[in-house]
């Protein structure tokens, strides 16, 4: 299986790691937890590390650290600490510019020597908005249309430089075959670029594209574009129906779905047995107590946090229509079908909902069973671990499950290629040189 990691929240996917791991609030800025974590992640193997991006604080103000580091450039940080993992970043279509993102992630690709991941996404969080001086957050639609753009252009710059471009005979003084520099002359309803990028096409053909989206409109630009799907699945059924549908998509545009992988996310928490898991969890949740997670929860589902009364039925009738919710429809989506499925109180729906994806808390045994079941399903490609509290969530995967998946069988004893494409298996070893598609 395949296995990334997601660093998120500044100090883990928990509210609360914060305030329950050992170390000072201001590491989520320290250049040496992010060191940790890449070589910590390295060593097991992991396939890549993933990086969402907040843009902005506005959410969360002075209650907590947000992560909102540039993560474009924390991969560059992490590039130079390590020589093999997969490193991936969230970078928005909505405010960023397709030229300018496209030399950014090249230039990291190249500076890896291969090993660059970017999340397309397309903003949905209106506070973002008053940042960047444009007035109000575009609509779903509008947003999605530009996204599809930008991606386009994305990759037609990339391949901008074909294969064998770069000549550097000094001999004839040829320095690149013109022939295979192009301009792309893009002229679309959001973007006007001539291209080409100012450097040849990178070691592994083009950045990994990673996508996101679970509306309609975001399935079928993964199923189009995306090499890597993440996913927000909490019950095996739904993943099963999101990876079949994407795979279908993926058939629908004449790509083999083989080359898209689909990763739903899985938060762990893991010990050594089920009652040390069980204490980590407790911990993380006493420390920060319940307010937090109840407005982390409202803006997922898209109703007041005041309608949410701890021990009565997740109030379903209080959701909204799709298309008028501003937020992630995945999320929304699995947290409603698993209260529903499960007639969960709001406390349980707490209690099982992960910060938005599939908790398991429990041994690294417990944790490989459930992964093995879904793989078996049909369910997942593999998955993204959202690390629950850095960086000792990060040590418990690398020491504690991957070990137990190797053993099974289920994960890789190495990495077995030198790009992140590659060991993705969504482009052959060794045969780059082709479309980005």
């Amino acid at each position: 299986m395949i296995l990334s990691a997601a660093v998120m929240h500044g100090l883990g996917m928990h509210q609360g790691a914060w305030l329950a791991r050992e170390g000072d609030a201001s590491d989520y800025v320290s250049p040496e937890l992010f060191t940790e974590i890449a070589r910590t992640a390295e060593s097991g193997k992991l396939h890549a590390i993933f990086f969402a991006d907040g843009l902005t604080n506005a959410e969360q103000g002075t209650s907590l650290p947000c992560g909102a580091l540039d993560p474009t450039i924390l991969l560059a940080h992490m590039a130079a600490a390590t020589t093999r993992l997969g490193l991936v970043s969230t970078a928005t279509t909505t405010y960023n510019t397709p030229y300018e993102l496209a030399r950014r992630f090249g230039s990291l690709d190249h500076l890896s020597r291969g090993r660059i991941g970017w999340n397309a996404v397309a903003t949905f969080n209106p506070a973002a908005a008053a940042q960047f001086g444009t007035g109000e957050l575009p609509d779903h639609e509008n947003r999605y249309k530009r996204m599809n753009e930008f991606v386009d252009v994305m990759v037609a710059l990339w391949d901008s430089w074909e294969e064998g471009a770069l000549v550097g005979d000094k001999a004839s003084g040829v320095f690149a075959r013109a022939d295979l520099v192009h301009e792309i002359n893009h002229n679309g309803e959001y973007y006007s670029v001539k291209g080409p990028l100012p450097f040849p096409r990178s070691p592994q053909g083009r950045p990994a594209l990673f996508q996101a989206g679970s509306s309609p409109d975001g399935r079928d630009l993964a199923a189009r574009t995306a090499d890597v799907v993440f996913t927000a699945q909490h019950l095996l059924d739904g993943a099963v129906e999101f990876r079949a549908d994407m795979r279908a998509r993926a058939a629908a545009h004449g790509r083999d779905p083989d080359r898209m992988k689909v990763l739903p996310g899985i938060l762990p928490v893991l010990g050594a047995t089920e009652a040390a898991a069980q204490e980590r969890r407790r911990h993380l949740d006493d420390v920060l107590g319940t307010g937090p997670e109840l407005l982390k929860l409202a803006r997922r589902v898209g109703v007041p946090v005041e309608a949410l009364e701890l021990d009565k039925p997740f109030p379903v009738h209080l959701v909204g229509p799709d298309a008028e919710f501003s937020g992630s429809v995945g999320f929304r989506s699995s947290l409603i079908n698993l209260a529903v499925q499960e007639n969960l109180t709001v406390r349980g729906l707490l209690a099982r909902y992960g910060g938005g994806h599939h908790q398991v808390v429990g041994t690294p045994e417990q944790l490989a069973d459930i992964m093995a079941t879904w793989i078996a399903a049909g369910a997942a490609d593999g998955f993204n671990l959202m690390v629950d509290m850095l960086p000792s969530g990060f040590h418990d995967v690398v020491d504690m499950l991957v070990p137990e998946l190797q053993a099974r069988g289920m994960f890789h004893l190495d990495y077995e290629h030198a790009t992140l494409r590659e060991n993705l298996g969504v482009v052959p070893a060794r045969q780059l040189a082709g479309s980005a598609a």
